[in-house]
Formats: C-alpha cells, structure tokens, sequence
C-alpha cells in the first residue's frame, strides 16, 4: 500500500519542522543578531554555521520527514535512523556550536559538573554502550514504542549519551575532557568494538524478536505514536495489518539489515573520523617536529656566536 495513506501530518511532521525553524532562528540571533549582548563572544565562522545546519538538517530527515514513519514500518530503517541521529547528528550539533556559547552554557555549576563527570573517556564509552543495548533490547524497544512518553525519554536520553561519547573526540572548549593523537584514535575505535555484541546479536539471531515489527497487534499500537486513529482504524478493516501492508521484505531478513546497517554506517562515520584524526595528529607532529628544529639551529647559532 502507498504510504500517501497516511497523509500529509504523519508523513512530514510540520509541527517538528517547525521546531527546527525555531531552533535555527534562536541559533542565529544568539550567534549573530544578539552576538554583541554577551561578554567574551566571538562571530560564528561559517564552519559553525554549517556543522549546525547540516546536523538540523539531518535531525529533521531522521525524525521528521517520511523516513520516520518507515522506520515504523522497518526496523532496517529504524536502525538507521539510530545511526545517522547517534554518529552523525550528535558530533555535527557539538561542532555547530561556537565555543563561547559552550563556555555560557558550562557555566552552570550542576551543568559543568555533569559533563566533567560523563565526558569521562570511560564513563561515556560505558554510558553510551549500555543506553544503546538496553534501547535495542527486544522487551525494552517493543515498550519503548508502545508509549510516547517513554519513547521521547529513551530517545533524548541515548541521544545524551551519543554527546557525552563525541564530546572528548570533537569538543575544543577549555578545561573540558580532550583527547588527542592516538588516544583519540583508539577511544573511537573501542567506542567501534563495544557495540558490536549488540549489532552481532540483530544480525546472527535466527527469529524476530521485535514485537512491534512483527505481530499485526502489537504493530498497529507502535503506529498510534505517529499515525491518526482514523487512518489505522481503517488498516485494521482490511483484515491484516502489519508491515507487510507495505513491504515485501521477510521481518527476519529486515531485522538482520538493520544490523548491517548499523555497523556500515558506523563503520563509514568512524573510518572518516579517524582518518581526519590522523590527519590533523600527523600535522600537528610535523609542525612541532619543524619548530624544535628551528630551535635547535638557533641554539647552535647562538652557541657559535658566543664560542
């Protein structure tokens, strides 16, 4: 069945649009229209400015637009969903923002003592692991889905946890947890290897799991977060419900492809990060390597001079 059945509202969420409009409407007049108003700003660069636009923008494809809904309907999709909201929106938003904004928001003694705590290197690798496995936990994702007040909770949570485990990597504020060079490197990788049970377990299981991606029941009480009554009334009439109204593919084989999803597109986000990681690590070994010969060669001249 087409998804135009479930019309304009569940398919492009305008209300959710909206509250993206808003969002960069703030980011602009407390970046540049109110920049002047607060002490120590400095001007947003256009590097921040596309960080943060493209991490709206990707926010509103992930849970705003039609791929909402279809990650309803799929869990191949749901699962990337997860992916390009955990590694991709969360690292961009940290890096749209300026640093002064950052330091403003720090400021905030209850705040500043939370991040100092679960920016950790390990507390956040170990927080985002076990929010992610609890999340995709059969008994706790088919709730989760049943309720919106538990779905929003579950959902800003791991999107925190996603945060607090990009903060060390991109983060240039001072005084905050930074890692640099090769630790930089082997904490994204372990952050790469940690996840991998909970991907292994998707993928390699040889039954649906999901409730809510498999009986008929269960699936039309997910759609109500996102789908009007009426609408779903009149699925249930045709005498099936479920999703294949509206795909083809077996549950096994989509749950399995969210698996695979997830870990490609880790894989992908990662190879790219480490890969500007050593980029920047070599660069900056090699403009230290340049300066100590500099100084090196003054030394001698000076020892030449005086000799």
């Amino acid at each position: 069945m087409p998804l135009s059945i479930f019309g304009f509202r569940a398919l492009w969420s305008p209300y959710f649009l909206l509250a993206i409009v808003l969002g960069v409407v703030l980011y602009y007049l407390i970046t540049v229209k109110w920049r002047d108003r607060f002490e120590g700003s400095e001007p947003v660069t256009k590097h921040h400015m596309i960080y943060f636009l493209s991490s709206m923008v990707l926010l509103y494809i992930v849970k705003g637009s039609p791929m909402d809904l279809i990650g309803h309907i799929l869990f191949s999709v749901h699962m990337a969903q997860m992916a390009i909201l955990l590694l991709m929106v969360a690292p961009l938003f940290i890096m749209g923002i300026p640093n002064w904004v950052w330091e403003k928001f720090l400021s905030v003694t209850a705040i500043r003592k939370v991040f100092m705590l679960l920016t950790r290197p390990v507390i956040s690798l170990l927080l985002f692991t076990l929010m992610f496995s609890m999340y995709h936990y059969p008994l706790i994702l088919d709730q989760v889905k049943l309720s919106m007040p538990l779905h929003t909770i579950f959902t800003v949570t791991l999107f925190m946890s996603a945060i607090f485990l990009w903060w060390p990597v991109v983060n240039t504020v001072k005084g905050q947890p930074q890692l640099h060079g090769l630790k930089k490197i082997g904490y994204v990788i372990l952050s790469a290897l940690l996840i991998t049970p909970a991907c292994s377990l998707i993928i390699f299981v040889d039954v649906p799991v999901y409730e809510t991606y498999n009986s008929g029941e269960a699936w039309l009480k997910a759609m109500a977060l996102c789908v009007p009554s009426s609408t779903l009334a009149g699925l249930s009439g045709l005498g099936m419900s479920g999703p294949e109204l509206f795909t083809d593919m077996p549950t096994l084989y989509d749950q399995q492809l969210g698996g695979i999803l997830m870990k490609v597109i880790q894989e992908i986000v990662y190879v790219v990060v480490i890969g500007r990681i050593f980029i920047s690590w070599a660069k900056y070994e090699r403009e230290n390597a340049d300066e100590i010969t500099r100084q090196d060669l003054i030394k001698r001249q000076n020892l030449t001079m005086h000799g």
